[in-house]
């Protein structure tokens, strides 16, 4: 079969290869290998034009998620135009993210991927095929924390910590979308560096006490929801600006444990939400960003922007996941 010409069930891809687990970061030695690859009745080939490099996939690299398999392709995010699947499907443009692609199973660092047809979202026109590799991980943890955090209502304030990091934008964007008050917290004098709907009112860590500060900023009233991209370094800031009835979402942790006041926990009759993206298969992804989809066609969500800079060929997956490690703020993009 020529690489790249697929028959209805088959393509062969070029793919992006981690043959085992890297002792560190510097020690990431992706290789190219060509895979067949072949779709099951329900499945679709999508022939990617953009995938996203997360953190997820550095940590996955190094062993710090035992559950990842070796070799495998990696990839979680994707965009791409479907070329094997049903008559109605081809030539479709879509994208997704996964919590299993790229981690138990081969993923998106690739020409082509296998994927089940519901994990796929119809790519909005007015977005590129990077920004919309770029929309996955991101808006698919902050969505699903706040879903399941119960969505802001416009009568509420949400509390983001780490504002300024892909999750906290998203955390805005979906926050703002609803109409919600938001407030950001980052770790030093900075604006807020994301799309929004409202205006971010911005809390520097460094040099104020943020819980005084947002409850001066609510009225006495506290958080309805605060949004911990960090976790434990923000946890007791978290806490003391919960209002009654207030919602912690959790998705990182540095040091992992924390003191816990069970007393104000019950006493403020307080949510505390944690989400794992990773535990999300792609049709769960799809679902949450089939949600999200209205909000990026009708421009009150937008995708992060992509420096070119910040794209790379397959053949340079290793400085690709470098950029990533280097805690770049930029979101990397592999392109085909």
């Amino acid at each position: 079969m020529p690489p790249g010409h697929p028959t209805d069930h088959q393509v062969e891809a070029r793919c992006v290869r981690l043959l085992a687990k890297a002792d560190d970061v510097v020690a990431v030695a992706p290789v190219i290998e060509a895979q067949v690859l072949t779709r099951g009745a329900s499945d679709l080939i999508v022939e990617i034009k953009a995938a996203a490099v997360n953190p997820s996939d550095v940590k996955a690299a190094t062993g710090l998620m035992p559950y990842a398999v070796f070799p495998r392709t990696s990839g979680r995010d994707y965009a791409g135009v479907v070329i094997g699947g049903p008559s109605g499907w081809i030539g479709r443009g879509v994208f997704g993210s996964s919590g299993d692609l790229g981690i138990r199973r081969d993923g998106t660092h690739a020409t082509h991927l296998v994927v089940e047809r519901e994990a796929v979202v119809e790519k909005p026109a007015s977005i590129s095929w990077e920004e919309a590799a770029g929309i996955g991980v991101p808006f698919v943890t902050a969505m699903e924390g706040l879903r399941r955090a119960g969505l802001p209502k416009p009568s509420e304030t949400v509390l983001v910590m780490g504002v300024n990091g892909k999750v906290g934008q998203a955390a805005a964007q979906v926050t703002s979308w609803h109409g919600a008050r938001v407030i950001g917290v980052a770790r030093k004098r900075e604006p807020y560096e994301g799309h929004s709907n409202s205006p971010v009112e911005m809390i520097d860590a460094s040099a104020t006490d943020v819980a005084t500060r947002v409850r001066e900023l609510t009225g006495g009233k506290g958080a309805d929801i605060v949004f911990n991209t960090v976790g434990d370094p923000y946890f007791e800031a978290a806490h003391k600006s919960l209002a009654l009835r207030g919602r912690q979402i959790l998705i990182a942790a540095v040091d992992r444990i924390v003191q816990f006041n069970i007393f104000e926990f019950y006493r403020g009759q307080h949510t505390y939400v944690g989400v794992d993206t990773l535990a999300l298969s792609s049709i769960a992804a799809g679902a949450v960003l089939r949600e999200l989809a209205p909000g990026f066609a009708s421009g009150h969500l937008k995708p992060f922007p992509i420096k070119p800079g910040a794209i790379y060929p397959l053949e340079q997956a290793r400085e690709a996941f470098a950029a990533v490690a280097g805690s770049s703020r930029d979101r990397v993009i592999l392109r085909p």
